[in-house]
């Protein structure tokens, strides 16, 4: 399914964007115990989004991941069927021709093992050079009271505006949403310079190891970097143009929920692999 365009300011690059966005994971309202919220029939409606085009400093921006937020009420079946993606052979990870560079913005209290996950993860799968910034504050205003979450735009727009890299990923503690969706682990624009995850919902459950939802048998600790790593890899495929895959072992494969996150690999499938070699 694709969104209404609309138009936004994006401070680095002083134009106009107008994005399409694409749905990713979601809860509904009260959290449990562990920050997780009681499950929700969802449904697979990014479809294809085709790239734009640019003209001046209006900026066409034809997607982006909402790793965990379709809408209330959607089925899952339906969600599946709506796809409209891609997938292929799995393989290891890519060479990019030139070593890019990718700046972490952490935003908030990020742990040193969460950087470092995501440090290795991004150097691991795209063979690019990685920095990680010094730490910045919550965007202010981006505090939604009445949901008590945080606005996932406001922190891609911080990691582009702050970041030093081609590619800028912020990372926050904080549980993020997108409109009405529930709310995202991750969100990024499609062939944009920034991107963000949230690591609010990967933790695993403190009192079990697959009551987040997730099917993973690693011990906690593990299960949290797996996911940080995944999650990272698959923002910074969509600013390379990369879009969701239907092989569900590709990083690129839709997570709706943490356990998909478990179910793919770090790596892209061959498919994914050849468009950004």
């Amino acid at each position: 399914m694709e969104f209404r365009r609309e138009v936004l300011r994006v401070n680095h690059v002083g134009g106009l964007v107008h994005p399409q966005l694409r749905v990713g994971n979601v809860v509904q309202s009260k959290p449990d115990a562990v920050g997780n919220r009681p499950g929700l029939d969802i449904r697979r409606g990014d479809g294809d989004a085709g790239r734009g085009e640019s003209l001046g400093d209006v900026r066409s921006i034809a997607d982006s991941d909402f790793d965990g937020a379709p809408e209330i009420g959607e089925t899952a079946d339906d969600f599946v069927a709506n796809r409209g993606v891609h997938g292929g052979m799995f393989m290891g990870r890519p060479v990019i021709g030139v070593a890019m560079l990718i700046d972490i913005v952490p935003v908030g209290d990020v742990t040193g093992r969460v950087k470092r996950e995501a440090s290795a993860a991004l150097r691991s799968i795209y063979d690019c050079d990685v920095m990680v910034h010094e730490r910045q504050e919550i965007p202010s205003g981006s505090h939604d009271p009445n949901r008590d979450q945080f606005r996932a735009e406001d922190f891609i727009d911080l990691a582009s505006r702050v970041g030093t890299g081609e590619k800028n990923i912020a990372i926050t503690p904080q549980d993020l949403f997108y409109r009405r969706r529930n709310y995202v682990f991750g969100l990024a624009y499609l062939d944009g310079s920034g991107s963000v995850i949230s690591t609010y919902r990967l933790q695993p459950a403190k009192d079990g190891l697959s009551s987040d939802g997730g099917i993973s048998t690693k011990p906690r600790e593990d299960v949290f970097s797996d996911r940080v790593r995944k999650e990272v890899v698959h923002e910074i495929g969509h600013t390379l143009g990369l879009e969701h895959c239907d092989n569900n072992r590709c990083v690129m494969n839709f997570s709706p929920t943490v356990r998909e996150v478990d179910v793919k690999e770090e790596n892209l499938c061959g498919t994914c692999q050849r468009q950004v070699l």
